[in-house]
């Protein structure tokens, strides 16, 4: 497994407790995000590194680069239909280039647009933007805000094959750490270590409302 990984307890310390952020684990060059399948697409995706054959290209994709939120959402494995936990390592590049075609999935006045604008840029948009609350292991929710992102059209077929570095199945690991969370023994609980991301593009930052006191 390529994913570098920390102890839950002592990122905590670290990270910011409110605001919008984009906790993640990267570098220069790539980001891991983390989608769930079932069994079929996992493994085809794994063996080919690539998504296809059942994958569907007709419909929005999801991808989430924030781990927890990802276990929040899949059950940590255990949902039907998601048992195989996928970390994707992309092109950071082209995770910017998806976030600067974004449109926000819900309105809001600091959009600065009109909500007929707003509707007219959604149908027209291939890249979704979506801000929910994170949460801890145990699935409670937490006053930061996590971010996930929808593909379609030309943006998914570039995000199923060209902007992929590499596919790992995580599902064995997964199970294993989620003991712990059953437990209720987060003390051993080691989790992929993440940092919020900040972009060199000021007007995309803002665009995403970033918080930009985290050091």
């Amino acid at each position: 497994m390529k994913l570098k990984l920390k102890q839950y307890k002592e990122q905590l310390k670290d990270w910011p407790q409110t605001g919008h952020h984009i906790m993640a684990q990267y570098d220069d060059e790539k980001i891991v995000v983390y989608q769930s399948y079932r069994k079929e697409i996992g493994e085809f995706a794994i063996k080919n590194q690539y998504f296809g054959g059942a994958f569907s290209l007709e419909r929005m994709t999801w991808i989430k680069p924030n781990f927890l939120w990802m276990m929040y959402r899949n059950g940590w494995g255990t949902k039907e239909g998601q048992e195989c936990v996928l970390a994707i390592h992309l092109k950071l590049e082209a995770f910017k280039r998806y976030l600067e075609s974004a449109i926000n999935s819900s309105f809001n006045n600091e959009l600065g647009i009109s909500r007929e604008e707003w509707q007219n840029q959604v149908k027209e948009s291939s890249v979704r933007l979506q801000w929910d609350p994170d949460h801890d292991p145990f699935g409670n929710k937490v006053e930061r805000r996590a971010i996930q992102v929808g593909l379609r059209n030309d943006f998914i077929k570039s995000f199923a094959k060209d902007d992929v570095l590499l596919i790992e199945d995580i599902s064995d690991f997964v199970k294993e750490i989620h003991q712990f969370v059953l437990n209720k023994d987060l003390d051993k609980l080691i989790i992929p270590e993440e940092k919020p991301l900040l972009f060199d593009n000021e007007n995309l930052n803002k665009k995403l409302r970033l918080n930009e006191t985290y050091n």
